[in-house]
């Protein structure tokens, strides 16, 4: 019998290890057919890489997959990952980037290189993969991405400053081109996904550790990317079997009093507006006219 996914085309980078081995394994067993990419940073005596090992599992349970092995930060892997699905399948139906570092260190010890490395895997290496799919998706009028981000983008989390903008970027970038896709049928959702893997590791609590297992998270990206889903620009939090949506909100709008330089009172605005009405829009356009409109009604 066959499933919504069969013969859909998948691109997944980072997909060698962790969350990203997880969704490809998941999709491929759903039907899709997958490009894995990752990096060789580490490779068996038979030369194999992550991606190589992915790719042999699906084919060893009946599916299709092709390994890529450029690094996200070079822009020539974007073009490379669109040439290998188009020349093997002729499209591509989907996008998951979860390629990611972490580089964990306070903000004010962070270096420069350090803090850029960072940006360029996870932001750089996920926005260039995404792009050169969008554009295939676009002018197929068809298409799903998946940027994989985390709480920390969304909250901020101690000593991991640089993954944590870089997350966040993530999120306003995925709500961006979410919009920016609509009318050309090109779907975006943002994941933030909670999972025990190679980088999470050492910090998970034990007690959740066996539960935080990152195929538990594979059925919500295969929802995502399915061609019958028309989700788009939502923010999902998930993990052990459970979900839930993340939204960007302003409180109530306050007028400034001639008071309002001092910090005093400037608290006292700051708790009125978090006891007025919740406002959420599609982009910040829909902010910025909906809140001239209340201060100048």
């Amino acid at each position: 019998m066959s499933t919504p996914l069969d013969g859909q085309v998948v691109v997944i980078s980072g997909g060698g290890r962790g969350l990203g081995r997880a969704f490809a394994l998941d999709l491929a067993a759903r039907g899709a057919r997958i490009v894995v990419n990752n990096r060789n940073r580490v490779v068996d005596d038979q030369g194999l890489g992550p991606a190589d090992h992915v790719v042999a599992e699906i084919k060893a349970m009946g599916g299709e997959a092709v390994a890529e092995h450029g690094d996200v930060t070079d822009p020539a892997t974007a073009s490379n990952v669109v040439r290998l699905a188009l020349d093997t399948w002729g499209r591509i139906d989907a996008c998951v980037t979860s390629a990611a570092i972490s580089g964990p260190a306070m903000f004010h010890k962070t270096t420069p290189e350090a803090f850029e490395a960072v940006m360029r895997t996870n932001v750089l290496g996920s926005s260039q993969i995404a792009a050169a799919c969008s554009a295939v998706m676009r002018e197929q009028r068809h298409g799903r991405i998946v940027l994989v981000s985390s709480a920390a983008g969304l909250h901020g989390e101690p000593t991991v400053s640089a993954y944590a903008a870089s997350k966040g970027a993530l999120i306003s970038l995925g709500k961006t081109i979410a919009v920016e896709g609509a009318s050309r049928g090109v779907h975006t959702n943002v994941l933030l996904p909670y999972a025990t893997t190679q980088m999470t590791d050492a910090g998970m609590d034990a007690r959740y550790r066996e539960a935080m297992d990152a195929s538990a998270v594979a059925p919500v990206v295969a929802a995502l990317v399915s061609p019958a889903s028309t989700l788009n620009g939502q923010v999902i939090v998930a993990a052990a079997g459970g979900l839930r949506v993340a939204t960007s909100v302003e409180w109530g709008t306050v007028a400034l009093t001639p008071g309002a330089d001092d910090p005093a009172e400037l608290a006292s605005l700051l708790e009125r507006s978090r006891k007025g009405p919740a406002h959420e829009y599609a982009h910040a356009q829909d902010g910025f006219q909906d809140f001239a409109k209340e201060l100048t009604a």
